[in-house]
């Protein structure tokens, strides 16, 4: 490869397990606890808005509590040197934080809220949402984040970068929510898939595919190591 490979990265809940923030699958995750339908829905804001803003405003608390791990941090160095897109499913902003800068986040953001009326309306925040807290339209703000049964508006942008890559790096996921996980479908043939997981799940793909079943912390700075020596 003689130019500098264009490295596509699709992160899920495991990475940031590993700084200490629940995932939702796992057998003490989140949906353990709580019904997905209950909180996480269009319907269950319809029908008890307070329940959900308890659910995110307990996210937001426990968010502001941890912070990037080696993993997160390897990845923003290999952006320093290479070029790197990163397409996570998480609602966090450890990405941001360990300093990535190429970030598509495809089911919204915790540390933000949109007007429940216009989702253009998008502002930071880093409190408590009540009830009775609106957007500049008047309208009740509402987590900005991508509820089961929404459509997901990043979905295009992903599935450009995915068809660039020149190296796919999945992290953490289960590979079982859609449209994310049908982000391999869309790699050219030759791209090499390298998934990194301590219980992978089986991937069936046609590309090289590499499987590392450990935690992120421990291989992606390997990997970063690697692609550095060979690329930048």
């Amino acid at each position: 490869m003689s130019k500098k490979p264009y490295i596509v990265v699709l992160t899920g809940a495991g990475i940031s397990k590993e700084s200490g923030i629940p995932t939702f699958r796992d057998l003490n995750g989140l949906w353990r606890q709580y019904k997905l339908e209950e909180v996480a829905t269009p319907w269950a804001w319809q029908h008890n808005r307070q329940a959900v803003l308890d659910f995110y405003n307990f996210r937001r608390r426990q968010l502001l509590q941890v912070e990037p791990n080696e993993a997160h941090k390897a990845l923003a160095r290999l952006e320093q040197h290479l070029p790197v897109k990163i397409i996570t499913q998480n609602v966090d902003d450890l990405h941001e934080r360990a300093g990535s800068k190429n970030v598509l986040h495809l089911h919204g953001e915790l540390l933000k809220v949109r007007s429940e009326k216009n989702p253009s309306l998008v502002y930071p925040w880093t409190g408590d949402l009540h009830i009775g807290d609106t957007a500049e339209d008047g309208a009740q703000l509402r987590p900005h984040i991508v509820w089961f049964g929404e459509p997901v508006p990043a979905i295009e942008e992903a599935a450009r970068e995915a068809a660039k890559a020149d190296i796919f790096l999945i992290i953490g996921t289960s590979m079982q929510v859609y449209p994310a996980a049908g982000l391999v479908d869309l790699l050219r043939p030759e791209v090499p898939v390298y998934y990194v997981d301590p219980h992978p799940a089986p991937l069936q793909v046609s590309n090289p595919l590499h499987v590392y079943a450990e935690p992120a912390t421990q291989v992606v700075p390997r990997l970063v190591n690697q692609w550095l020596d060979e690329y930048a």
